[in-house]
Formats: structure tokens, sequence, C-alpha cells
């Protein structure tokens, strides 16, 4: 398998102040995989998941469904590659008995583009579902992806559902510098049975990077009384502890930080040029807290392909025998991410503007015969927790059963 790095997107995006869902973006501004598969990476840490099942504790079990909600952002850490735009009718399925899971998504809407996922444990532990649409804003220097839709898990020995919606993420230096993501906003996790609720802020870096990459947060009971302290790096880790401790560390930390804020005084607002660096580069551990998740190492040759994980990197394999299992349109089968994927560049951008083609012609037909798009293994309707606007799987796709499909590649 030959990989070959993706081109920095440069001056591209100072040309465009319109919606950039809509744009079509040349194919060497994209990592080989699509926005579908992006999604399944959330599923790399789900012994995190079954150790929240394993708790006898609702706090202890929050703790852990809280380390799994961060830890599903933090592949995005360095990943500058835009994932393909999943194609209308595009399926992705992941089964992984090693982690004990098994995953279907689909593309169940293009204008707005919505993914829809579906994620269930191989002994019947747990449920994971959502949907995702993105929403894109420019903002000259930076684009930012507001994650819009709802993340749901439940945890079937419990009987317990927990709801969350991801922070924000964002890229900077779009039109020049280097490249670098963070992700802020604030992260409520909800135990619809307990009421327990669970309440993280994904710092902004600010002008001299203090914050960089830090998440802070707490749980508290339904009654709002706070129970313990999170804290860690949505890159690296994240760590429990007592509130008193944790209260009384932030006042020493303020105070011994005047001085250093003192000195850093500055009028400017402007977002940096280049990524600030952090005043420490790994977690500053408080003593008596409890380590909840730690990042897994990325391949040593990670940068050379796209800065992907070890989890990422096997997303596109196509074992003996799957091709005639799995539907046509399964993204693997995608003829422009296989050709990116072997570093045939043309064959991909040549690829891709056919498939688009396509699906805008295959769009067209169907407005001049008032044919309706009809999704295959997700329907819309209420979250059966929040009452949000959700997808939610409707069955039957491990059956195998794959007639009907659109040709969509």
């Amino acid at each position: 398998m030959v990989w070959k790095v993706n081109m920095p997107l440069g001056n591209f995006f100072c040309l465009f102040k319109q919606e950039l869902s809509k744009i079509t973006m040349p194919v060497i501004f994209n990592e080989p995989l699509s926005f579908l598969q992006r999604l399944s990476e959330y599923m790399e840490h789900t012994y995190l998941i079954q150790k929240a099942n394993q708790c006898h504790d609702p706090a202890e079990r929050m703790q852990c469904v809280a380390a799994f909600a961060v830890s599903a952002v933090a592949s995005q850490w360095e990943r500058t590659g835009k994932p393909f735009n999943p194609l209308l009718g595009e399926t992705y399925e992941l089964v992984r008995e090693d982690l004990g899971f098994r995953l279907i998504s689909e593309q169940v809407s293009h204008h707005p583009p919505i993914s829809a996922f579906y994620a269930e444990g191989l002994t019947g532990d747990f449920i994971f579902h959502g949907s995702i649409y993105p929403k894109l804003k420019f903002w000259g220097k930076s684009v930012e992806a507001e994650p819009r839709g709802i993340i749901t898990l439940e945890l079937l020995k419990h009987n317990e559902a927990y709801t969350w919606t991801n922070p924000t993420c964002c890229v900077h230096n779009i039109i020049v510098g280097k490249l670098w993501i963070e992700q802020y906003g604030n992260m409520e996790i909800t135990n619809h049975k307990t009421g327990e609720k669970c309440i993280l802020s994904f710092k902004p870096c600010g002008l001299f990077g203090k914050e960089l990459h830090k998440v802070e947060g707490y749980i508290q009971d339904k009654s709002k009384k706070k129970q313990c302290c999170l804290y860690g790096k949505w890159t690296e880790c994240l760590y429990s502890i007592s509130p008193a401790t944790f209260e009384s560390y932030k006042k020493n930390d303020k105070k011994n930080g005047e001085e250093k804020k003192n000195l850093k005084q500055s009028a400017s607002n402007e977002e940096p040029d280049e990524m600030p660096l952090p005043d420490c580069e790994s977690v500053q551990v408080i003593p008596g807290s409890t380590l909840l998740w730690r990042i897994a190492p990325r391949p040593s040759n990670s940068a050379q392909m796209y800065n992907f994980t070890s989890f990422a990197l096997t997303l596109n394999e196509l074992d003996k025998g799957m091709e005639s299992a799995i539907p046509k349109t399964d993204c693997r089968l995608r003829p422009d991410i296989r050709a990116m994927e072997n570093g045939d560049i043309d064959t991909a951008s040549e690829e891709k503007k056919r498939l688009e083609e396509k699906q805008r012609a295959a769009r067209k037909n169907r407005s001049k015969s008032d044919e309706d798009w009809t999704t295959r293994w997700f329907n819309q309707g209420p979250n059966p927790y929040n009452g949000g606007q959700d997808w939610l799987y409707s069955g039957n796709y491990w059956n195998r059963d794959y007639s009907c499909l659109p040709d969509i590649y």
C-alpha cells in the first residue's frame, strides 16, 4: 500500500465566503477516508464503555462515559486532511470482534449533509448511536465546524441512557502558515435515568496558549451537588479528583500565575498566526487524582500517513471475501478513496469529479419525476431520551439482504 501525504489547504479557502460544505474541493485537500469512517473512530476506546458497564456506582459510570466522550474527539488532533464527503446513500460497516462491537453508518441526507451511525456491543451490553451534521463557518483565517446532532449511549445492563453533543472543532491558518486544530465549547452529558450531568469545558487556546487543549469540568447529581471534578487534555488524558482538592489547586495555580499574566499583557485580540505553545506540554497531575483515560501512541510513521492513528489505519481494509459480503454502497468500494489510498492522485481526482457529477445528475432526475430519496437503514424521528431531531436505526442491516440498493459509484 502506497501513501501520499496531502498538501496543505493553503490559499484555497480565501477565495470563498460561501458555505464551505457546498464547495467542490480538490482531492489533494482530502485524506483517504470518508466522513462515515471518521465517525467510526469514536469507537477506538470502546473499552471505556465496557468499563462503565462494570461500575456499580452511577457517578463512576458517568466518569467512564465522560472519558469516552472526550476520547472520541482525540483522533482529530493534527488530522488536517479533509475526509471525503459521503455520497447520498453511502454506507460503512465496521466489525471489531477484538474490541467487542459492530457499527453501521449511512449518509441519510446530502443537503444538509447528515451522517447517521449505530453501534452495538457484540455481547449485547451497549448501544451507541447518533446523527451528525456539522455546520461550517469561515472566519477569514480559520474554518469552524460546529457538530450539530445528538450522540446517545445506552448502557443496557443498567437501563441508562446518556446524551451529548461534541464541542466545536476549528482549523487555523487555512490561508497561510502551518495548519493546527483546536476544540472548544461546552459538552453536557446527561444521564436520563438518574438526572446526573457532566459539564465539560473545552478551553480555547487563548493568545498565549495557556489553555491549549485543556478540558475541565465536573459531575453533578440531580440536586446539582458536585460529585467530582474532571481535568486533562483532549489530546492526551483525563483525570478525576474531589471538588475540594481541585478548587484548592486552582486557587494556588491562579495565584502563582498572576506574575506570569502581568508579563504577558497584550492589547491584540487577533487569533495567533502559529499554534501557541502551552505552558506545559503534558498535564500537571494533581496529587490524589485518578486516571480515567490516556490516549494510545500513534504509529512512528503516522506523519507520513495523514497523521492517522493505528485504529484509523485499518478502516479501509478489505479482507478476503469481504467485498462480496458488504453492500455495494460501502465506502471501501469508492474508487476515488481507493485510488487516493494507493497514491494515484490523478485517478482519485477524476473519480471524485465523476462521482459528484453522477450524484448531481441523479438528484436532478429525481426532481423531474417528483421521486423522493428513501434511506435504507435509518429513519428520521425524535431522540427517545431528549426529544431532539435525530436519525434512528431501522434494523435489518446485518441480515445481509442488500437487494435494490442504489448505484452510487
